[in-house]
Formats: structure tokens, sequence, C-alpha cells
């Protein structure tokens, strides 16, 4: 009886991980994808209209420096995105998680000139028909 028992949580699981996998290729990942290319490319790349494409105009990041939670706007974090100056730094996306009309997403910045990557933190909805980012938190990854 175990046995069946068993054999029937593993069906269940790989069936289940099957359909959540066949997800990753709708048009919502799709368009999530894109959003979190235009935060990657525009802010790696010096391209401060695809920031704005990317985020809510309310947005803020989150960080704590020195213990204590910092807040910068999204607006000016644009503002210092200088157009055609590129960073230097390289971004891929680590994670996506959605349902309906919320997201979250996880992506890691690298800079060739220093050994510890950012990490930020994304939640992001669907706003008539578009994905766009709400917030960010970011950090250093600790090695």
């Amino acid at each position: 009886m175990l046995k069946y028992s068993l054999l029937g949580v593993v069906v269940c699981f790989f069936s289940n991980t099957m359909l959540a996998q066949s997800d990753t290729d709708g048009p919502d990942m799709t368009q999530i994808t894109e959003t979190l290319m235009d935060y990657i490319e525009g802010s790696t790349n010096g391209q401060p209209n695809r920031l704005k494409t990317a985020f809510h105009p309310d947005l803020n990041l989150y960080y704590v420096k020195d213990g204590e939670l910092k807040v910068w706007s999204g607006k000016d974090y644009i503002a210092d995105t200088k157009e055609g100056k590129p960073t230097g730094e390289i971004g891929k996306i680590i994670a996506i998680d959605y349902e309906n009309d919320i997201a979250t997403a996880k992506v890691q910045i690298s800079n060739p000139r220093s050994s510890t990557p950012y990490v930020d933190y994304f939640m992001l909805m669907k706003i008539n028909g578009k994905w766009t980012i709400i917030h960010k938190m970011f950090t250093k990854r600790v090695n």
C-alpha cells in the first residue's frame, strides 16, 4: 500500500511540475521578461527611457545601509542613469514567479570591477495589459 501511495505522490509531483513548466512559455512570462530586460539594459547600457518603460512612475528602490532602511526614488534613479553611458555591468534574470496579474522576480547585476554582485528583488503588476515594475529592493550578495 505504501508503495502505491509513494508512486501517487511522485506522479502528482511530476504532473504538477510539467504544468508549471508549460506556463513559462506563455505571453505573460514573455512580457515580464521583456520588462525586466528593459530594466537590465536600461540601467547597464545608459538608456533611461527604457527604465521609464519598465518602472511605474511611483516606484521607489529600497535598501539597507549601516543597518538603516534607505529609500531612493525611481525618478532619481532614472535621472542618475546617463544616456549613452554604459556602466559595464552585466545583468541576468535569476527567477520569475507570477500569478494572474502579479509577479515577483530576482535579478543579479554583476560589475567586472567587483567580485560582489547586486541582487535585485522586484514586484511587478499587470496594469492595463502591461507588466510594470512597481517595487524594487536590492542588496549585495554575501559570499
